[in-house]
């Protein structure tokens, strides 16, 4: 049995991410176990399953049925995956292993820079890394063809809706960002089957995207989740998924964290996109690539 997200021949997804996205599933004593994995998952590698569990006053059993629920096979295969993951950070150019998420009120501007940068580099490399590529060339495949694109998105996500139209547009597809659940649900019951909807939302869970975006696939619109929890309501709700890797850190939520990888998830869809549509998208190009630059100040004269 191959755990989810751990399958062979796919992009391996980090234990860790993994166990963060189902925590708010997880009830009771499991709970209290993925709570002690997070923090410190070093110490779980060298230690037995019995030993976690008195350490998190549950038990073996439940440390076992903690790991099926979050899709591994055993607790070997936790230690395993825990390990793999620890030598991938090892690896990295930026920072050290030794720099956490943490920032406490009294460091200096020298390691909150580290910290930040490196929890973002870090969340858009694993998304790379783990990114479905058959379901990003879906999504562009759809994207490309559509008639018409709803992208729905509210709060920190309704900014990158509006990213999201402002660079599909550019390339002359016919695309609304939509931020106010009356107006977007109004576009989505106007949707078709040539049509598509993009959802964007870090936790998957908000129902002023969830609703208009049930509302396109009620219409027969294919539709794109983009968020960090595949298994949400907003990620059940879509034909295709795109699953955002979270760069938490001190004073930042998983939303801000997740920000950076959901951009670059928009870049890559965007790109695709103008390839597929080439001729349209370069004639788009070349009339609007000017414009920018009329705008440009102009220095004044030296006197």
């Amino acid at each position: 049995m191959e755990a989810r997200g751990f399958g062979q021949g796919a992009a391996r997804a980090d234990v860790t991410a993994l166990i963060r996205a189902e925590l708010p599933r997880l009830t009771g004593s499991l709970s209290k176990v993925a709570e002690l994995v997070l923090a410190d998952p070093a110490s779980v590698i060298g230690c037995s399953a019995a030993e976690l569990g008195r350490r998190t006053g549950t038990s073996q059993p439940t440390v076992t049925r903690f790991c099926r629920a979050v899709g591994l096979d055993s607790y070997q295969h936790l230690q395993i995956e825990l390990a793999r993951e620890g030598a991938r950070g090892a690896e990295t150019s930026w920072g050290t292993s030794e720099i956490g998420p943490d920032i406490s009120p009294d460091d200096d501007l020298e390691r909150v820079v580290t910290v930040v940068g490196q929890a973002d580099l870090g969340a858009v490399q694993r998304t790379l890394e783990t990114v479905d590529l058959a379901a990003l060339e879906r999504a562009a495949q759809a994207i490309a063809r559509a008639r018409r694109i709803d992208v729905y998105g509210v709060g920190g996500s309704g900014a990158v809706a509006v990213e999201t139209e402002l660079r599909l547009f550019g390339i002359g597809c016919a695309v609304r960002g939509w931020n106010e659940v009356h107006a977007a649900t109004t576009s989505a019951a106007l949707l078709t089957p040539a049509d598509a909807a993009i959802g964007i939302s870090h936790s998957g869970s908000t129902r002023e995207t969830i609703e208009p975006f049930e509302m396109a696939r009620e219409r027969g619109a294919t539709t794109v989740a983009i968020t960090a929890d595949p298994k949400s309501p907003l990620a059940r709700a879509a034909e295709i998924r795109l699953i955002a890797t979270t760069g938490e850190t001190s004073f930042r939520s998983g939303s801000i964290g997740a920000r950076h990888s959901v951009l670059v998830l928009i870049d890559c869809l965007y790109v695709r996109v103008a390839q597929l549509t080439y001729p349209r998208a370069s004639a788009s190009m070349a009339l609007t690539g000017h414009i920018a630059g009329r705008h440009v100040a102009k220095g004044r004269r030296a006197r």
